[in-house]
């Protein structure tokens, strides 16, 4: 077949596979000429999901009556006049193909009128047939109406949703460019029934709660900073509003990123955002959070896809770097410690002793008995109501933790000094200079309880423990390697061939966390050294190494990242090497425990986000036990 050029109509409706993949493109590409406008309000009519009608009007600038034929036609725009302009392109339409691609898919018609004018004009695009401007009656602004929607490229229909579904695409359009113009006012109609109804205002937190969820209220953080200078051209700056670390959600949906007014998507930004709730989350969550970027266009290249969503960053590791700093700051100067709530009392019945189901509280004078006998004699510490088992049926022989096990973990963390109980020595007289002045109770051989300024805390001794060994093992590898072990005969153990590329990926990293390992034939990992610290915790090394490389060649750990992948081994090696739920603590224990507690950064949660501790407001108490606060 000879080359030959394609027919205009044949070229628009290729361009149109680009530009308007389903109803929600064309209702963005639109409601972004009306922001390019100056429109202050706009209202969005769908029917169908999309497929039937959709009809957006504006209240911007409008368009001129002879320039309604060019507005229709490809490449024709007002956006940008050389291939210069697109070195710093600040507008949010600029290829002059939106308009003229809908119009050759559908039945198009466009009706606008200028301020300055007395009447409309009104346009028509039948079959890709372009007819004459006519006047019609019209307020100033900017009107569009799209019927039948890929009506002549019936294949592309077919792969449409369901209705509802299209309905939702839109709305989420819809949501994402109202975080991006908080000024303009948004309503959108489907079959009648409003969807959304997002007044203008100059507050953006206000258009964030609106679009996010009223729950959300009062559970946002802001956050700010800024990089380079104005004088060069290079200051960036980032603010916005992030979720508690509570409001996390299974997916990524609620984040979002504005980037000079303009929404788009990128994977470093919703990293940067994950990393800077890291310990703080679940990994299998996402945070909650809408950052508005601000930076040189010139920095940043819009034109790498027809949808307009992706750019490309001339410097993205800065970016990067800034967000996640931006995110840490404002959560380490946040209160973090959750306050729960008690729904429903649970009263024993009246007489009713505690049972080994049951704790019993014990107070301050219970921590030493006759003639002064220890936590530990006493089994004051475990709260088991005289059980000397855990909730796991171990034994306390099998299952304590000796300080010296303990100093061993956490190595150079200075520990308060304890002054040995003498036979005459009073709990008194001996826990202020442990713990302080409040008692300290382990239930169940798993939680502490303790007080604070506002209530009743209760900690996870193992995610407490964990948060320590963490923040412990990260400093001391920016000190240095950590000392390894080596091994008389290798460790031997059976791995996948995945698991094997994980393991080549991460060698150096590996290597300089005192784990050396190597491949032993196709299916095969030899241990040669390992970490001095896991071993002194009693941790197998080939159960560690082979769960890790399993979700490194799952892609659980960020092989690509130094930083992510670090941090993703590190939260393995303090979760193995953390105290466990059921390991018996003797007083000096908890009070180093607790001690490190003090000196650790962002302490609300373990590496993996869960709580280290919980907090009961002593006005819950007070309600809870019918007293009147004070």
């Amino acid at each position: 077949m000879p080359i030959r050029r394609l027919a205009p109509a044949v070229v628009n409706q290729i361009a149109a596979g680009e530009v308007v993949e389903r109803p929600a493109s064309v209702v963005k590409e639109v409601l972004e000429n009306a922001f390019d406008a100056g429109a202050r309000r706009v209202d969005i009519e769908i029917a169908g999901g999309g497929r039937d009608f959709i009809r957006i009007a504006d209240d911007g600038e409008g368009i001129p009556a002879d320039q309604l034929t060019l507005a229709v036609e490809a490449h024709a725009t007002s956006k940008i006049e050389s291939a210069t302009d697109l070195e710093g392109v600040s507008t949010m339409g600029f290829r002059g193909e939106a308009l003229a691609s809908i119009a050759s898919v559908s039945r198009f018609m466009l009706e606008s009128r200028t301020p300055g004018d007395d009447e409309a004009w009104r346009i028509e695009v039948i079959d890709g047939v372009i007819g004459s401007p006519a006047p019609t009656a019209g307020p100033p602004g900017t009107r569009v109406e799209v019927r039948n929607l890929f009506h002549t490229v019936p294949a592309r229909r077919r792969f449409l949703k369901s209705e509802t579904a299209e309905s939702a695409r839109i709305a989420e359009v819809v949501r994402l460019l109202a975080l991006a113009r908080p000024t303009i006012g948004f309503r959108l109609v489907s079959n009648g029934r409003c969807l959304l109804d997002l007044p203008a205002t100059d507050d953006p937190r206000r258009r964030i709660v609106g679009v996010l969820g009223e729950e959300l209220d009062g559970r946002l953080i802001e956050i700010r900073g800024e990089i380079g200078s104005p004088s060069d051209g290079t200051l960036t700056s980032v603010w916005g509003l992030v979720g508690l670390p509570e409001t996390a959600r299974p997916t990524a949906k609620n984040q979002r990123f504005i980037l000079n007014g303009r929404a788009i998507v990128d994977r470093s930004l919703s990293h940067a955002l994950k990393e800077g709730f890291r310990g703080l989350v679940e990994p299998g969550r996402h945070p909650v959070g809408v950052c508005y970027l601000e930076m040189n266009p010139s920095r940043v290249d819009v034109n790498v896809h027809p949808a307009k969503t992706e750019v490309r960053f001339r410097e993205a590791r800065p970016l990067h770097g800034l967000v996640r700093r931006a995110i840490q700051e404002a959560l380490q100067e946040a209160d973090l410690v959750r306050n729960l709530t008690i729904e429903t009392p649970v009263d024993p019945p009246a007489g009713q002793e505690a049972t080994p189901d049951r704790p019993a509280m014990v107070t301050r004078s219970s921590w030493s008995g006759p003639g002064g006998s220890s936590p530990s004699t006493s089994h004051a510490t475990s709260l088991r109501g005289g059980s000397d088992r855990s909730s796991t049926g171990r034994s306390p022989t099998s299952t304590g933790v000796d300080l010296a096990r303990v100093r061993e973990a956490v190595g150079d963390v200075p520990m308060p000094t304890a002054t040995p109980a003498s036979p005459t020595t009073s709990a008194e007289e001996v826990l202020p200079t442990l713990v302080g002045a409040d008692a300290v109770l382990q239930v169940h051989q798993s939680f502490l309880v303790t007080q604070d300024s506002e209530g009743l805390v209760i900690i996870d001794q193992h995610a407490l423990h964990e948060r320590v060994m963490f923040e412990k093992l990260h400093d001391r590898y920016a000190a240095g390697p950590l000392e390894s072990q080596r091994q008389l005969v290798p460790i031997v153990f059976d791995a996948e061939p995945a698991s094997i590329a994980a393991l080549e990926s991460l060698a150096p990293l590996l290597e300089r966390l005192g784990i050396e390992a190597t491949a032993a034939g196709p299916r095969g990992v030899a241990i040669h050294g390992f970490p001095t610290l896991l071993v002194s915790r009693r941790v197998d090394p080939g159960s560690f190494l082979s769960e890790l490389l399993e979700r490194a060649a799952q892609g659980e750990i960020d092989r690509e990242d130094h930083e992510a992948a670090l941090a993703d081994v590190l939260d393995v090696m303090s979760c193995k090497a953390a105290v466990k739920a059921g390991d018996r603590l003797g007083e000096r224990e908890i009070a180093e425990l607790l001690a490190m507690r003090d000196r650790i950064d962002r302490e609300g949660s373990c590496p993996h986000g869960r709580p280290t501790h919980l907090r009961i407001p002593i006005a819950e108490l007070e309600r809870r036990f019918g007293r009147s606060p004070g």
